[in-house]
């Protein structure tokens, strides 16, 4: 499989209209348990001119050894980065798309308590649907990307860095929710993971409003 490195070639073409860049991408969408989180990465048109880190690509085509320090040069070399969040609770409460949209809202405040500023931005959002626009507070310019976390630089950073934010945090709850075996599975279904789900029962921070006795093993 020929594996695509992501280019600038679309942000270099927008910062001419925009600013800045906030690119978004999320991760622990399918999980079973844990939080939904979403990355942003900030980019503007010095940054724009700078070389891609080495080897950073889409979170799914990075090693799990090898994703830390993507990461952190990915975090280096965007302008500002953040990691916003929506718990499992909150996946119930209002469901996955809207979730999405609170975690996506608090990465971009994340972002602009670092310095970015909303007016003259365009959000770039991985997928083919905005679901932050309704959520955020203040009147956004998203563009969505159809794969843009394959071939956009910046969607790449942001995606890489809440990947590995999230598997952190799902090795912190690992702790003390041993059974579960989240430090490797990271909340997704896993046949030890839906052994234990099935001997035990649900953990406060699954999702469980899912049909999750119904959920495809992944692993």
């Amino acid at each position: 499989m020929t594996v695509i490195a992501p280019r600038l070639t679309l942000e270099r073409k927008l910062l001419a209209e925009y600013d800045l860049i906030i690119s978004l991408d999320e991760v622990g969408r399918g999980a079973l348990a844990g939080p939904v989180a979403v990355g942003a990465a900030v980019m503007d048109a010095a940054g724009a001119r700078r070389r891609v880190p080495e080897g950073l690509r889409d979170s799914k085509l990075v090693t799990e050894k090898r994703r830390p320090d993507v990461a952190a040069r990915a975090a280096a070399w965007v302008q500002a980065s953040a990691v916003g969040w929506a718990s499992a609770a909150e996946i119930d409460e209002v469901g996955i798309m809207r979730a999405l949209g609170l975690a996506a809202s608090r990465a971009i405040d994340g972002v602009v308590a670092q310095g970015a500023l909303l007016d003259g931005a365009l959000v770039i959002l991985d997928g083919n649907h905005d679901y932050v626009s309704r959520v955020h507070p203040a009147p956004l310019q998203v563009r969505s990307v159809i794969k843009g976390d394959r071939d956009c630089a910046s969607v790449s950073a942001a995606s890489v860095i809440a990947k590995v934010t999230r598997d952190a945090h799902m090795g912190e709850l690992h702790g003390d929710h041993p059974l579960y075996q989240w430090d490797r599975n990271k909340g997704y279904a896993s046949p030890e993971h839906r052994a234990a789900i099935r001997d035990t029962g649900l953990s406060p921070f699954h999702r469980a409003s899912w049909a999750i006795a119904d959920a495809p093993t992944l692993f």
